[in-house]
């Protein structure tokens, strides 16, 4: 996959009127009625010859998701007009890229989650160098994870918790340490139906 084949194939694109989500996997779970608006960055890391993907880790202090691999992203606030403008400003609060660094070229199918939220995921490019800067008070370290590593559907696993006394099914990739997973691996696992055409 290059980088130009990747813009185009997203741009493309139709974007599915229902959303994606935690249900796809627990066709007996619930979806709320009110869904909460948010949004998150995919970021494309574009060096000589590769692409990855960045992620955070969240800090354990935090009250929602402690400790849990994330896209850069959250809540839209009533002073962002779109998706895209909580995704970018997020990304420049969470881990430092200002968005003249960030071509956002699509974004996938809203994902709704069982906590509550419709989050869109928006793809974006962002061609090295750039500096980061988290902020330690939301984000305990930022690392990359290679694209084609992400796309291999060998790497994609289903995994099962219990949670109120119901099996709750998700989607999880491990990468060497990083154990990514719940509605950060589901936005994958559809960027990956995306790119392979699934």
């Amino acid at each position: 996959m290059n980088v130009e084949w990747i813009i185009k194939t997203i741009k493309n694109r139709q974007i599915l009127s229902r959303g994606r989500g935690d249900h796809d996997l627990n066709p007996g779970m619930g979806i709320a009625k009110d869904l909460k608006a948010a949004a998150v960055l995919m970021p494309m890391i574009v060096r000589d010859n590769s692409i990855t993907m960045l992620f955070t880790e969240r800090t354990d202090n935090l009250s929602h998701h402690p400790g849990q691999i994330s896209f850069p992203g959250g809540r839209v606030e009533p002073g962002d007009n779109t998706p895209k403008e909580t995704a970018l400003r997020e990304t420049e609060e969470e881990v430092g890229i200002h968005h003249r660094h960030i071509q956002v070229i699509g974004q996938l199918d809203n994902y709704w989650t069982r906590t509550g939220f419709s989050v869109t995921p928006l793809v974006g490019v962002i061609v090295a160098p750039f500096n980061i800067n988290p902020d330690p008070n939301e984000v305990a370290q930022v690392f990359e994870v290679p694209l084609d590593f992400l796309m291999d559907p060998r790497n994609h696993k289903r995994h099962s918790r219990t949670y109120e006394g119901s099996i709750r099914h998700f989607y999880a990739i491990t990468y060497k340490d990083f154990y990514i997973w719940g509605a950060t691996a589901g936005m994958l696992i559809d960027l990956y139906g995306v790119l392979i055409g699934e």
